[in-house]
Parts: C-alpha cells; structure tokens; sequence
C-alpha cells in the first residue's frame, strides 16, 4: 500500500487532478447530476484539475467543501423561493458560467503559485481562500435571507425591500454570511494554505466584499445589462481576494 501511495505521488499532478475528478464525479453521480448541469460538470472537472495540479490537496478540500455547502444553502428553502419566483434558475443547478463566476478569481491565484516567486505564494494561498470565503458568505447570505429573512432592507437606502431583490440584505442572511466565510476559512486554515491570522483576514475580506458586492447589486446591476450576476460573482471574490492580499501584504510588513 505505501509504494502504491509513493506511485501515485510521483505521477504527473496535472494527470492525477484530471482522474481524481472524474472518478469523484462518477462515484457521487447520483447527487453530482443534480448540482451541475453537463457544461458545468464539464467545467468543474476542469476547475478541479486545476487546483489539485496546482495546490494539492489542500486547495482541493476548500474548493470542494465550498461547491457542497455552497449548493446545500441553494436548495434550502428551494420550493418556497421557487413559489416566490426567487429562486436560483434550475432549481440552483451550476453551469459553466455560474462555475467560472465563482471560481475564476480562485483559479488565478491558483496558477499564480506556478509563475511567481515563492516569496509571494503565502499572498497567492491568502487570495485563494478569501475569494471562496466571500463566495460562500455571499451566497449563504443571500439564500438564507430569501428563504429566512423577515425583514429586508436594500443595503443603499435601509427601505424595506422584497426578500430577492439586487442589494437587499437582512439580518438572518448577514449572520449565515459570517458563518459561510468562518467556515471556508477554517478548512482553508486545517488545510495548511493559511495562518490563524489569515483565518481572520480571509473573515474580514469576506465580509467587506460581500456588502460591497450587494451595493453594486443594489445601486449599479439593474442600470447595465452586461453586468449580469455571474460578472458581479467575479467582481465579488476580486473584491475579497485583493483585500486579503493587501491586508496581508500590510501585517507582512510590520
């Protein structure tokens, strides 16, 4: 068994991302059918190759507790914000835009660790966790609030809003937004990509990414068509990757 383990350690990354996906995706078929579409199942096999080619196992534990806590919140409450008209289109299945819209800002820094000095991959590690920290905190927010939230309020004016508008925020959705990014951080932590100290900086990206993303949902989404959901999703993990980086770059320099 230990030579089998040592054989598969010195095989090509790129090689044992690929088949670890695919045989990941075949084993858990039955749910894996139902969260993502063909393209997107397509799409996340080649997501996942990449993280494991990359960071090993590490980025590829936080990238897969992120895809099943990150579709559990979608389906929570599905038939009530369906009813209300809320609800993620195909009953929150991800397809290739809602895969890259999430983790495309991951990915990058991903590949950043095969071209820049060694002197940067701590930053690189930091923006990677962080931008799945405001994913999920984002999400989590906003499922929770349409499912959960009984008083909503756009995050521009504080009126009250119905439960699924751009930008509306409540206190159910904020306070499982903390609890989402907590939770990414954490694993990312267990997995030796951050420090403590970056729990609490991944935590505190998280958080200022996703209020700014729901200000720009609330005061700039529904004035430009091209600014659809999926673009706001990459502007909302840049947000959070590049604040984790700089604070980190900050308290590096102390």
């Amino acid at each position: 068994m230990a030579d089998f383990i040592y054989g598969i350690q010195t095989w090509n990354p790129w090689l044992v991302g690929a088949l670890l996906t695919l045989g990941l995706g075949l084993m858990a078929w039955p749910v894996i059918r139902k969260l993502l579409t063909p393209g997107g199942l397509f799409h996340a096999w080649i997501l996942g190759s990449i993280v494991w080619a990359t960071l090993s196992w590490p980025g590829y534990v936080t990238v897969v507790f992120y895809f099943l806590v990150g579709s559990g919140a979608t389906k929570i409450g599905m038939a009530e914000k369906e009813a209300a008209g809320i609800a993620e289109k195909r009953s929150g299945a991800r397809g290739p835009e809602n895969v890259w819209g999430s983790a495309l800002v991951a990915t990058l820094c991903a590949l950043g660790t095969l071209v820049l000095p060694q002197s940067f991959h701590d930053l690189l590690l930091l923006g990677y966790v962080a931008s799945f920290s405001t994913k999920l905190s984002d999400t989590a927010a906003s499922e929770i609030g349409k499912a959960y939230g009984k008083h909503t309020v756009s995050i521009a004016t504080f009126k009250p809003v119905p439960r699924g508008t751009e930008g509306a925020v409540s206190l159910e959705g904020t306070l499982a937004g903390v609890v989402g990014s907590v939770a990414i951080a954490l694993v990312g932590a267990c997995a030796g990509l951050i420090s403590p100290v970056g729990v609490g900086i991944c935590i505190l990206a998280a958080f200022i990414a996703t209020n700014l993303e729901s200000v720009i949902g609330a005061t700039l989404q529904h004035r430009f068509s091209w600014l659809t959901n999926e673009l706001v999703n990459v502007l909302n993990t840049l947000i959070g990757a590049i604040a984790a980086i700089a604070f980190g770059w900050l308290l590096k320099g102390l």
